[in-house]
């Protein structure tokens, strides 16, 4: 598998990595399997966090005895320094080990909380000293939304590695302006939710091949992200042994999409409604805009998706993308003329509908 230079880090990491945030709902003996059988693949890279329940005691248990053959990273969401410096404290007993490759100030995702950990006594300078102790060996930084935020982060030089959200739904957010703009910087560009939190994915009795995997919509999605010059690694959650083996095996066969198989892709994903969804999948194309009455129709079902994808602690995003609405989903008149235009053919007043309930109005 083709391995890509983390940054100003210098570390050569797998392009497709492991993601930690799904071995909570796993037990430790399949944990324990499917990061082995990660490392046995040829990844060298695994991530994870303290919000991540038991993730990271599951990685020290699974690889204490393998732990020169990767580089691991860890987060926290304290933004003071001495919750901070107690979370490491934990992390690394969790992990069994002395050291962290990559130590990330976690979901930094609105001016409030970049303000905190730059703050005095903040946790950016508990990160700082954890490096000059030998603790940590870089210092990284996770972002879900607010380009500006993501400017400053960038352009104030302090952090070594930038996690953001990227995927052929959530594309337009950052692969514009951010992405170039943290490689430009030799920041090592992380990708989390790649697979939208697990939404890019078909229900496995009825996946349909192709891509250059038995899922199409994920072999897909996982070429479109590591296309992006600008990005060094991907890191999708995974849960099951055949998960790992299909992931790396689409980076092991990695090629660009072809603009026929980009196409094909976007269809796939628009027929993702099934019974284990709450309906077909938002593009977040813009086809369907402008609105007859002025509804910003991505922008609501983005902060559905945010809200029934994100771990409870996050759906603040979900509510901030809420806010933005400036005409929220109950004054859609139903004129169909979005239905027409959407390519997906997705139902989109009863989609407003549901996301209304959602947030409560």
């Amino acid at each position: 598998m083709e391995k890509r230079r983390l940054g100003k880090t210098a570390l050569e990491v797998t392009m497709l990595s492991y993601g930690g945030i799904k071995l909570p709902n796993i037990s430790e003996q399949e944990a324990a399997e499917c990061l082995n059988l990660a490392l046995d693949l040829g990844i060298n890279f695994i991530d994870t966090a303290r919000n991540y329940r038991d993730s990271e005691e599951k990685i020290g248990k699974a690889l204490h005895n393998r732990r020169d053959e990767f580089y691991i990273a860890t987060k926290t969401s304290a933004r003071d320094a001495r919750t901070v410096e107690e979370q490491l404290g934990i992390s690394l007993r969790n992990l069994q080990t002395d050291y962290i490759d990559i130590y990330q100030l976690h979901t930094v995702s609105n001016a409030d909380a970049w303000a905190a950990v730059r703050a005095p006594g903040g946790a950016y300078e508990a990160a700082l000293k954890a490096r000059e102790e030998g603790k940590i060996g870089h210092i990284g930084i996770t972002i879900h939304r607010d380009k500006q935020v993501m400017r400053e982060t960038i352009e104030s030089g302090l952090f070594e590695t930038i996690m953001l959200c990227y995927n052929p739904m959530d594309a337009e957010d950052v692969a514009g302006e951010i992405l170039p703009l943290a490689k430009e910087a030799d920041m090592g560009v992380i990708i989390m939710k790649s697979l939208s939190g697990g939404q890019l994915t078909q229900p496995k009795d009825r996946r349909i091949a192709g891509m250059g995997g038995p899922d199409g919509v994920v072999a897909g999605t996982l070429r479109f992200v590591m296309q992006n010059p600008h990005v060094d690694v991907v890191i999708p959650g995974m849960q099951a042994a055949h998960e790992v083996e299909e992931n790396v095996a689409v980076a092991e066969n990695f090629a660009p999409l072809s603009r026929q198989e980009h196409e094909a892709l976007l269809h796939l994903i628009g027929q993702l409604g099934t019974e284990l969804r709450y309906g077909q999948v938002c593009l977040r194309c813009g086809y369907c805009q402008p609105c007859t009455v002025g509804i910003d129709i991505p922008a609501v079902f983005k902060a559905a998706d945010m809200k029934r994808g994100y771990d409870e602690k996050l759906h603040y995003l979900a509510s901030e993308v809420w806010e933005s609405v400036e005409v929220k989903p109950d004054a859609c008149i139903e004129c169909g003329q979005c239905v027409e235009k959407c390519p997906a053919g997705i139902n989109i007043p009863q989609q407003l509908k549901e996301a209304a309930e959602l947030f409560g109005n």
